[in-house]
């Protein structure tokens, strides 16, 4: 059977042998909205647990609008332009409102890079900040959460008189869902915070994990950040594969970002009869699948879905190579997953980046991964943990040869988009592996 993957822009198409094919796992249809414009400005009026957008704006001098950064798919063409309309007709003038990239501890997006992120007209037109993890000049104190982690938000931020945080509610591999409270942290928090709540133990936690919310301490911990610094507005959207917009949900923090996250539920979730031997996957295509560092974000969406000792091949683009030199370099210094815990492990350990590094080796105790790029050499992949393959094809052939002729293949074209759900749910994929060790 022909199949094809999210894959860079274009995509990729794959053939899997049909006497090997256990299923094709897509989004569950969902009912897209047919006029987003619309919807939106209908969504600022009459949103979900607050006033009107207007009525909050009325009276105040000066409004910061947070929006994801580029390795994220919201529509921000579509969702700005209402937003800014209401806050100048609310009386905050135009250079009074800063649009802020939450780029989290990802590199700023400038230059037509920023056009593709926001349009020509707003990026020539409003004051748009990058948000800069690592510079102690760019973020703030404003106190301790739970656990004694310190809390540094950007300042652009804590200036502004009115808050508003906007983005894409998808399912998460740490936070249980992105959106809401996480365009706050980790969107605008300095890398010092972000040292607590994706440090090694915290990231090992069974409750840190895809699609869940409850007793989740990294969502938490990030609503915890957000109530501290204040979150007067927000503005989410949900997604289908086609990146067309199926859910518009405005207003407050907690409330709005939850029903989006049922709606999630409703489309991500998918249902299967039990785990296969092999799980093809992707990062998603384009932006997310421009790096390894995102990239790993799809094996660990196929955790669920793959037999212990089975086998995941992994497609995925990586435009622009493995990711920032931080998690490169720490990646080389590795000899084999189990040197990151020998290495993590002392108490005071903490490196940029080390968090995905850890759910990949997590993934890797759990199975084999095969992975096809044309963004990195098969050499730097070894480097990485990660064994290459010449195409997808080839990685099908070699899961056969060692797992049999009759087993089973499952495929995710739109990777981590998608959460499989087998019969009985995995607790804890890594239990030999204790976040209390």
């Amino acid at each position: 059977m022909d199949i094809r993957l999210a894959y860079g822009q274009d995509g990729l198409k794959i053939r899997v042998p049909d006497e090997n094919l256990a299923g094709v796992i897509h989004m569950n249809p969902v009912e897209t909205v047919s006029d987003p414009d619309k919807e939106i400005r209908e969504a600022l009026k009459n949103p979900i647990g607050c006033k009107a957008l207007s009525e909050i704006a009325h009276g105040r001098e000066s409004a910061v609008v947070v929006i994801s950064d580029i390795t994220r798919p919201v529509p921000n063409k579509i969702l700005l332009p209402p937003i800014l309309q209401t806050l100048e007709e609310a009386g905050i003038p135009r250079e009074k409102i800063c649009i802020l990239i939450a780029t989290g501890i990802h590199r700023p997006n400038l230059g037509e890079e920023l056009v593709e992120l926001v349009g020509e007209e707003i990026a020539e037109n409003y004051r748009v900040e990058n948000h800069y993890s690592e510079d102690p000049e760019a973020n703030l104190y404003v106190g301790e959460i739970s656990g004694g982690i310190p809390v540094y938000i950007d300042k652009h931020y804590l200036s502004a008189d009115l808050k508003i945080v906007t983005g894409l509610v998808e399912l998460h591999l740490m936070a249980g869902f992105s959106g809401g409270r996480k365009a706050i942290l980790p969107g605008i928090t300095s890398l010092e915070t972000m040292k607590y709540l994706h440090g090694y133990r915290m990231i090992q936690k069974d409750k840190v994990c895809n699609g869940r919310l409850e007793g989740n301490p990294f969502h938490e911990g990030a609503v915890e950040a957000a109530r501290k610094v204040g979150c007067d507005f927000i503005a989410n959207v949900t997604l289908n594969e086609e990146r067309q917009i199926t859910g518009v949900f405005c207003g407050e923090l907690e409330a709005a970002h939850e029903k989006a996250c049922e709606r999630i539920n409703e489309s991500a979730v998918v249902p299967i009869d039990e785990e296969a031997d092999v799980v093809i996957t992707t990062s998603g295509g384009y932006p997310l699948d421009k790096t390894l560092y995102q990239a790993i974000k799809g094996l660990v969406g196929a955790l669920d879905a793959v037999k212990e000792g089975g086998t995941v091949i992994l497609a995925a683009r990586n435009e622009e190579g493995c990711g920032s030199a931080d998690f490169e370099g720490l990646l080389r210094r590795l000899e084999n997953p189990m040197h990151y815990y020998e290495l993590v492990m002392g108490p005071d350990y903490i490196a940029k980046d080390q968090w995905m590094i850890q759910e990949l080796v997590n993934g890797l105790h759990h199975c084999e991964l095969l992975y096809y790029t044309e963004g990195i050499s098969p050499e730097d992949l070894r480097d990485f943990l990660v064994t290459p393959i010449e195409s997808v094809e080839a990685g099908i052939e070699h899961a056969l040869k060692r797992l049999g002729r009759d087993a089973k293949i499952l495929v995710l074209p739109e990777g981590p988009y998608v959460m499989p759900r087998p019969p009985k749910q995995k607790e804890n994929l890594y239990s030999w592996q204790s976040a209390e060790a």
